[in-house]
């Protein structure tokens, strides 16, 4: 296996750091259009390990906005398989590029959704991933695999809620991802600051676009940003966090494949971040269409999403300032496989001291970044094989678990806690 990372940002330079203790692949090129950041995951690589588990990476500059340059780019490394970890707004022109090239694909977020143009808040528009899952039968006819949303959410809790429905449940009520943390930044004096653990790009994608829910009776809707705030009890002593629905890939990709009343994905933002996404929105910055800006160098054209990303500090540069611990998991109520009323939360929390004690790296990225390697092992194995356009829900979940927890494999426990259903639990 052959492996074309493009991006080596935060989530990039964590994968370069894991994949550095497998043996499964025969290269991985880290590119980036920031070379010297590729050759910075290397080195660490190299400081860590010795230099000869580093000269299975190598870097090389990439334009993930030209499809083109991502074709030739695998081609020239004779690339089998390519990894986008760049944003979403790049989807299309990486998966692109890897289908060109005619190698397989997997990314961790899908393309983007576009709201309704009359009535955003009740019916979806283009959701998310639909560009992608329409060229289900063109990626099968060139026998290749494009598996997508396969980070931590989407990716993991995808194969939670697989595992759900294949071993723990007969029938299922309600698929609703949690995810929270009580992760804090602190300036150089110790108070705590506004910087968020992920991209901010992504962030006002996810919080501002009208979140969509599945039901079985009704299909997709939407509804407001930061509709149906609950308070959400997470393990580990994160405590408890109000969870607000947000838009999320899982919510349009279980539904293909697995049977349930109801899907939804649940962001334990707080106040105070909920507060700033409203503010940004109420002043245009979370536009992506540029606008012209006066500068002292003459006019300059801007989006004020992209303005907004580069005065927050870097998501992959505040882990030495971040404390606390982020939990992802699934929570999934119905039946049990004896009849009997059933309500699991299957979870993995990442703690960032640890991350960032062994992989210097803050634990969000570093979260998302097992997932994808997991997968490329199952499929570098033969475990995981398939054709089309393709997310983890659709694969079997107990291998990618076993590896996961394994000694030999990722040292990653999961654990699927049992809470008290709620009574009466919603009927199909």
């Amino acid at each position: 296996m052959r492996i074309l990372l493009v991006g080596a940002g935060g989530v990039g330079d964590a994968i370069v750091k894991i994949a550095a203790e497998r043996d499964f692949f025969e290269l991985m090129v880290v590119s980036d259009y920031d070379v010297s950041r590729a050759e910075a995951s290397i080195a660490w690589v190299a400081n860590k390990y010795g230099a000869e588990k580093a000269q299975r990476f190598v870097a090389d500059k990439i334009d993930a906005s030209s499809a083109a340059n991502v074709a030739e780019v695998a081609k020239v490394h004779g690339i089998t398989h390519i990894l986008n970890a760049v944003e979403p707004k790049f989807v299309p022109t990486v998966f692109s590029g890897a289908f060109t090239a005619g190698v397989h694909y997997m990314d961790m977020a899908l393309s983007l959704s576009e709201p309704h143009e009359t009535d955003p808040y009740h019916l979806p528009g283009i959701k998310l991933g639909d560009s992608q899952f329409a060229l289900n039968e063109q990626w099968k006819r060139a026998g290749k695999l494009a598996l997508v949303g396969m980070g931590v959410e989407p990716g993991l809790s995808n194969v939670f809620a697989r595992y759900a429905a294949e071993h723990l449940f007969s029938e299922i009520d309600e698929i609703s991802t949690k995810d929270g943390g009580n992760l804090v930044v602190r300036d150089d004096a110790g108070n705590e600051i506004f910087a968020p653990s992920f991209s901010i790009w992504t962030t006002i994608e996810e919080c501002l676009n009208p979140p969509v829910i599945y039901e079985r009776d009704k299909g997709w809707f939407t509804t407001e940003p930061f509709s149906e705030p609950e308070i959400f009890e997470f393990p580990e002593d994160i405590g408890s966090v109000e969870c607000v629905n947000v838009e999320h890939e899982e919510i349009t990709m279980l539904p293909r494949t697995i049977d349930a009343r109801r899907v939804t994905f649940k962001y334990g933002l707080g106040s105070e971040f909920i507060d700033v996404l409203k503010t940004l929105h109420k002043l245009g910055l979370d536009a992506t269409k540029p606008v012209r800006v006066r500068s002292a160098q003459g006019p300059v054209d801007v989006a004020p999403r992209d303005l907004v990303a580069a005065v927050l500090p870097d998501p992959a540069k505040i882990g030495p300032r971040m404390e606390g611990k982020t939990c992802a998991g699934v929570l999934v109520t119905g039946k049990d496989q004896d009849g009997r009323d059933r309500a699991t939360y299957i979870y993995h929390v990442a703690d960032n001291a640890w991350t960032m004690e062994n992989y210097e790296a803050q634990c969000v990225v570093w979260q998302t970044a097992f997932n994808p390697l997991i997968a490329l092992e199952l499929m570098a194995s033969g475990v995981w094989a398939g054709e089309g356009v393709l997310g983890a829900d659709s694969f079997d979940a107990k291998p990618f678990l076993d590896l996961m927890a394994s000694s030999t494999g990722y040292k990653q426990r999961w654990v699927a806690q049992e809470r008290l259903p709620a009574s009466p639990l919603r009927k199909p």
